[in-house]
């Protein structure tokens, strides 16, 4: 019987159990995925804490790769033997699972399944930041927060490709080497620089149209005072914790400044948009204007410990769970 990460509870790492689970044959629309790589991203955290709550009990993680065993009536993009990839669907944790078809994506030849699991949700991410939200383009000057993690070192990438100058922050020496090597003009340690004071240092005293932060709790007020007039905040996620209530006539006062939350679910939630920004991602990669650095394995059974190096902030790049 295969197994599967459940959480019974919500709580910190140990939470996580390796149980049995029957899997069952796919109902109609639906594959059975054999997956052999899970991708690991915060918001797995965040389900796992009780940030964002799940029904109990649950799997987690939002994103895997692996081969198509079967697929059940109706099915017509995919037959068994396909290699595929998703992302923004909650049970990746898991050696076997169902999904719907219109889910899942063919992964191209040149992006093995390791490749495939690690980039889904943070490449997708990326692009809807740097092409969706706002479309970054030549003469831009964007700030990145954590700028050497898995969606930081792709859209420092991406944005770089683009012909923007990319400034980013980073907690230490080697994660500013790891985002210099990887499209990231100006890494800034937050640790010992006020990262606000040397972002207009190297600006010359100019703010920036847009800024992109994951961080939350220990960046966003800064954050708004890199920003000028009618400026965009991007807040995509808080793994500082919950940004505070904000009172909204800040913006007002700061120069009209625009703040959005966005999520990855809104921007892939028809088939077309799924479609559309998977293959930009697939695109970008096989061109190698983007790599994606998979620096950190474990199997799916540790995903415990996976979480814990997560959450102590001892990752870089994007990390995979291995079936």
């Amino acid at each position: 019987m295969p197994h599967a990460i459940r959480v019974h509870q919500t709580g910190g790492p140990e939470v996580l159990q390796w149980d049995e689970v029957d899997v069952g044959a796919p109902g109609p629309g639906e594959v059975r995925l054999k997956q052999t790589a899970v991708g690991l991203n915060y918001i797995d955290v965040y389900h796992r804490i009780g940030l964002y709550p799940l029904p109990l009990p649950f799997v987690p993680g939002m994103e895997a790769a692996g081969t198509v065993e079967s697929v059940g009536n109706g099915v017509t993009r995919l037959k068994p033997g396909d290699r595929v990839a998703y992302s923004s669907v909650i049970g990746a944790y898991a050696e076997t699972r169902l999904i719907a078809e219109d889910r899942v994506v063919k992964l191209p030849d040149s992006i093995d399944n390791k490749t495939g699991a690690a980039m889904m949700l943070q490449g997708m991410t990326a692009r809807y930041l740097i092409r969706d939200i706002y479309k970054v383009g030549p003469g831009d000057t964007i700030l990145i927060h954590a700028a050497a993690g898995g969606v930081g070192l792709i859209v420092c990438q991406w944005a770089a490709a683009l012909g923007a100058t990319v400034i980013g922050t980073v907690s230490t020496d080697e994660k500013a080497a790891l985002a210099r090597a990887n499209g990231c003009h100006y890494p800034i340690v937050y640790t010992r620089e006020d990262f606000q004071a040397r972002l207009l240092e190297i600006t010359g005293g100019e703010k920036l149209a847009v800024v992109y932060d994951s961080v939350g709790k220990d960046t966003f007020m800064k954050s708004l005072d890199c920003l000028r007039p009618r400026g965009l905040m991007v807040l995509f996620g808080a793994s500082s914790g919950p940004v505070p209530p904000l009172d909204l006539s800040l913006l007002s006062q700061k120069g009209s400044l625009l703040v959005t939350r966005p999520t990855l679910a809104t921007f892939v939630a028809t088939r077309p948009l799924l479609e559309e920004n998977s293959a930009d991602l697939f695109s970008v990669v096989g061109s190698g204007k983007v790599k994606i650095h998979v620096n950190q394995t474990y199997p799916l059974k540790d995903a415990a410990q996976a979480h814990r190096d997560l959450e102590a902030r001892k990752t870089t790049g994007s990390t995979v769970l291995t079936v």
